[in-house]
């Protein structure tokens, strides 16, 4: 049984109590809360540039990745005062999301059990203009990783003949995540229509590995590309997320060369390797925070419209 150890600590002149920091989270491996919240104060430096301004959603692990969880989007009334928040209305209601823009403020949400990072695709600033848009690529039971690695290189190489740059990251678990990186001067209507369009030019390109059927039994064999991620209020793991999955899994980000060469396994990047990685290669993502891609062709377009403005690679399809 855990002790309900705690500690008082200063956080760039933050006051912190941290509780129950010998908790089991991850019972595989033997780490604790106290894990958690040392990963988050290691990987602060790279994971708060991808989620400054963005509102969070809570998804809280009191008992641990095997115990209950529940999320959590208000802010609760006990968190402390310079604990940041944006209020958003959502038909007729307000929600006042926490703002994560600091050290202090991420070592809280791990103290409140907040495994992973879950983000919206805009900012505060333009809350309903996203400035990312992503394709999510989730395998059906029984596809293996070698299949969601090809169809994240036809993502690129689709991307590529428009123009559009993706940045992918493994997504924790046994899919990959591309981000695609945006002026933010679409609504997340237009947006999610947008790569909706282009999700089906890569079904026609590779029909019989991908799909859009959201029926799980209806993507059978195949790698559903998820574009509905895109919607507004829409949350997913983000950049070095940690997963609530045995083996701590990290959600990271990749080069299309390492994807290319076919080596990457989703369980390989861990909260015990993700610093050295990190450390060596820098921010994969880096480059993510000043590119802003131009999807114009494909918002308000069928896609035959899209298809005739633009001449494709015919050895797509």
């Amino acid at each position: 049984m855990s002790k309900a150890k705690k500690e008082i600590v200063e956080i760039q002149g933050r006051v912190l109590t941290l509780t129950n920091l010998d908790k089991l989270y991850w019972p595989d491996m033997g780490l604790t809360k106290a894990h958690l919240i040392k990963y988050y104060l290691d990987m602060a430096p790279y994971i708060l540039p991808h989620i400054h301004n963005r509102p969070l959603v809570m998804k809280r692990y009191p008992d641990g990745i095997n115990g209950d969880y529940f999320y959590q989007k208000e802010c609760p009334s006990y968190a402390p005062e310079w604990v940041e928040t944006y209020p958003v209305l959502h038909t007729g209601k307000i929600i006042t999301y926490i703002v994560c823009n600091n050290t202090p403020t991420l070592l809280w949400l791990a103290n409140q059990g907040c495994v992973e990072i879950h983000g919206w695709l805009s900012r505060v600033e333009d809350i309903d203009y996203p400035d990312l848009a992503v394709f999510d690529l989730d395998p059906a039971e029984g596809v293996p990783f070698s299949e969601v690695i090809k169809v994240a290189l036809l993502v690129r190489d689709m991307l590529m003949e428009f123009g559009i740059t993706g940045f992918p990251k493994t997504s924790g678990s046994s899919g990959l995540h591309v981000f695609i990186p945006l002026a933010g001067k679409h609504t997340f209507a237009e947006v999610t229509a947008a790569m909706k369009n282009l999700a089906e030019i890569i079904v026609m390109a590779y029909p019989c590995g991908v799909s859009l059927e959201r029926s799980i039994p209806k993507r059978k064999g195949k790698v559903y590309l998820d574009y509905l991620q895109n919607g507004r209020g829409k949350t997913m793991a983000f950049t070095y997320s940690l997963r609530p999955l045995p083996g701590a899994h990290v959600s990271t980000p990749l080069t299309w060369a390492e994807l290319e060469e076919q080596s990457i396994r989703p369980e390989q990047f861990n909260i015990a390797n993700i610093i050295d990685r990190v450390q060596k290669l820098g921010d994969l993502f880096a480059d993510l925070l000043d590119k802003k891609n131009n999807i114009d062709l494909f918002v308000g377009k069928d896609i035959p419209s899209v298809l005739d403005a633009k001449a494709i690679d015919s050895s797509l399809f």
